[in-house]
């Protein structure tokens, strides 16, 4: 199986992109994010899943591994295919995919096109007894590998979801409010929860 391409992009479509390697153009298709970063004519590089059905063998292109080992786990769910896939990872980054996961952020992840909120919860539901194998696949994981905040005994990751859960309830996007919880709490040294909130509103103000 192809797990990899380096080469030229040949072409790029509605799509897919064709890259040629050593005279050989391979048709990936990737999703609108990842084919915005590509111009006919330069070099590329791309982690590959190859899909093979009985009438068809499809290559999808991402970014890095960890895009893909996403890609791939989405598809374990099922009535997930590799059209909702893409149309997840689309919104979602592998991190944030992730992060909306642990928390069970139906809303975040049925914001992908073509994904309904029952798709999306059993997204959530099933994959969250998956952490396990994500981890072991080596996708860089922010809460979704720490487990249920409400059930670890860091008192750390406690403070982010409950700065998490007063930010959802002030209204804010459940993904922009992990985000902003998350990069206020790096430049914070154990932070309180009051604390962690008023830095995660800066956050959110500023961007």
């Amino acid at each position: 199986m192809i797990a990899s391409l380096k080469g030229t992009v040949a072409a790029i479509g509605a799509e897919t992109l064709i890259i040629d390697v050593n005279g050989v153009g391979y048709e990936t298709y990737a999703s609108p994010r990842t084919l915005q970063r590509f111009a006919v004519g330069e070099a590329a590089s791309v982690a590959i899943e190859t899909i093979v059905r009985e009438d068809m063998i499809r290559l999808y292109g991402f970014e890095n591994e960890s895009e893909r080992q996403a890609f791939r786990l989405l598809q374990s769910v099922q009535g997930v295919g590799a059209k909702h896939s893409l149309a997840i990872l689309q919104v979602l980054p592998p991190s944030d995919l992730f992060d909306a996961i642990s928390a069970e952020d139906v809303t975040a992840i049925s914001r992908a096109h073509g994904v309904g909120k029952k798709i999306a919860q059993r997204i959530a539901t099933e994959l969250q007894s998956k952490v396990g194998a994500i981890a072991m696949a080596g996708v860089e994981l922010t809460v979704a590998a720490r487990g249920n905040a409400k059930q670890s005994s860091d008192p750390a990751i406690a403070t982010r979801a409950d700065a998490v859960s007063a930010l959802s309830g002030l209204g804010y996007d459940g993904v922009e409010a992990r985000r902003a919880v998350s990069l206020a709490a790096e430049q914070m040294d154990a932070p309180g929860v009051e604390e962690l909130i008023k830095a995660a509103l800066k956050q959110l103000a500023a961007a």
